[in-house]
């Protein structure tokens, strides 16, 4: 009884919890006509019409350039963001380099609005050519990922022995070699879930997208808009619920896929002998 209770008691939780995302789901399904007399969550008649229009190139709407643009910038920002994280994270944690200054300081930037650094930045990058350019949007989404990345690599060097160190640098190696060679591969579940979270933050940045891109570099969370009004007849929900659908997939799927690595990475070191 108290099983079946907390069974009873999770579904409704999910229910609730993902609610939107299955009225969304239901909704690309649907065809036009099904919309005004159909709003529940149960589909009639299901159609592929949506999805089918959504792929449609037209002069105005190229969801697969969107895709494409967002999964080249996300891998951009998300490579660079622990690459530029894992030597610093070392420094900080063997080193002590800029612990009582320069991580804080790092860190602290998740918590400023992004919106504060817009001028600054799109007058920069009108002045390096990089506006509408899928490099220029991976540099700022390296910016947007390596507090996170630095906070993960500094936890997860943090719990490493002082040994493994100390013993590379008896077999002569150096700060370098010991870092490429011991730590890094140590410190892959940290490295990977960094990637993992640094990709899903990066796939799902609106504000930069919305500000450095407007033709040619266009992300999936800017592009998506430009689906709601396609006809220029109102808003086609069909359509609209279906790119948003098709936007989350990427997202969504790798963090079902790596779910284990995550869980397992997060809690490493929690328990100690």
């Amino acid at each position: 009884m108290i099983t079946a209770l907390r069974w009873l008691v999770f579904a409704v939780a999910a229910l609730a919890m993902n609610f939107p995302i299955l009225v969304t789901l239901a909704t690309s399904f649907k065809s036009a006509r099904e919309l005004t007399t159909n709003p529940g969550l149960w589909v009639q008649a299901p159609t592929l019409a949506n999805y089918m229009a959504v792929f449609q190139v037209t002069d105005r709407l190229n969801i697969a350039l969107y895709l494409f643009n967002s999964m080249v910038a996300a891998l951009t920002g998300t490579v660079l963001a622990v690459v530029l994280a894992l030597p610093a994270a070392y420094a900080i944690a063997r080193g002590r380099v800029g612990e009582r200054t320069l991580l804080p300081l790092i860190v602290n930037l998740r918590a400023v609005p992004l919106i504060i650094f817009a001028i600054p930045l799109y007058m920069m990058f009108q002045w390096l050519a990089l506006l509408d350019t899928r490099l220029g949007l991976g540099l700022i989404l390296t910016i947007v990922n390596l507090p996170l990345a630095l906070i993960i690599l500094v936890n997860a060097i943090r719990e490493l022995p002082a040994e493994l160190d100390e013993a590379a640098q008896i077999d002569g190696a150096g700060r370098t070699r010991t870092l490429v060679r011991i730590i890094a591969p140590v410190c892959r579940p940290a490295i990977v879930t960094s990637l993992i979270f640094g990709f899903i933050t990066a796939w799902n940045e609106f504000l930069f997208g919305l500000m450095l891109t407007t033709s040619k570099a266009v992300p999936i969370t800017v592009g998506a808009s430009f689906f709601f009004a396609a006809s220029g007849g109102g808003v086609q929900w069909g359509v609209a619920s279906a790119v948003m659908i098709v936007g989350a997939l990427p997202p969504v799927l790798l963090g079902l896929v790596m779910y284990r690595q995550i869980s397992g990475s997060m809690t490493a070191g929690a328990v100690k002998g």
